[in-house]
């Protein structure tokens, strides 16, 4: 099989299911991918080969878009997560990492938020609060013991 064989394959397997500008996307990037390994030295039955089936490649190229079309669909319904884009290794792809925000938009969120705050600071003085009180028994008759002393010590 030649490139612009492998190229036709490629793109009747993907017209049937992705847009036009998909489908041209695709193309342009397996045909620049070919031309850069041929530059490196390899020979275009080799390419080709590692490649494989180009209708195995649509339907991966498919699979892919509908997962990220759905995560899209997904981020625009609730508006707190989806794919995001992502460059590496001379490719773009998408990530599928699910990122979710706490907003304080509306009135119950952020009274939310408040009495989150309220609790926190409550645990914070119930926690220096029973501490003081596990070392006021000793502490308290030792500060009056020292300061016993201290007064006898002057009347001396």
């Amino acid at each position: 099989m030649t490139k612009n064989e492998f190229l036709t394959k490629l793109k009747e397997a993907l017209e049937n299911d992705l847009d036009g500008y998909a489908v041209q996307e695709n193309l342009a990037y397996y045909n620049s991918y070919i031309d850069e390994e041929m530059g490196r030295g390899r020979s275009e039955e080799e390419v080709l080969d590692e490649l494989g089936d180009p209708w195995v490649i649509a339907q991966s190229v498919i699979g892919m878009t509908e997962h990220r079309l759905s995560a899209d669909e997904e981020y625009d319904r609730d508006g707190t997560s989806g794919s995001y884009w992502t460059g590496g290794a001379g490719r773009d792809r998408y990530s599928d990492v699910k990122v979710h925000t706490f907003t304080a938009d509306s009135w119950w969120k952020r009274l939310l938020v408040i009495l989150g705050i309220i609790g926190i600071v409550m645990v914070v003085f119930a926690v220096i609060g029973g501490l003081i009180s596990l070392v006021m028994p000793v502490v308290v008759p030792v500060l009056l013991i020292v300061i016993l002393v201290r007064i006898l010590r002057r009347l001396r």
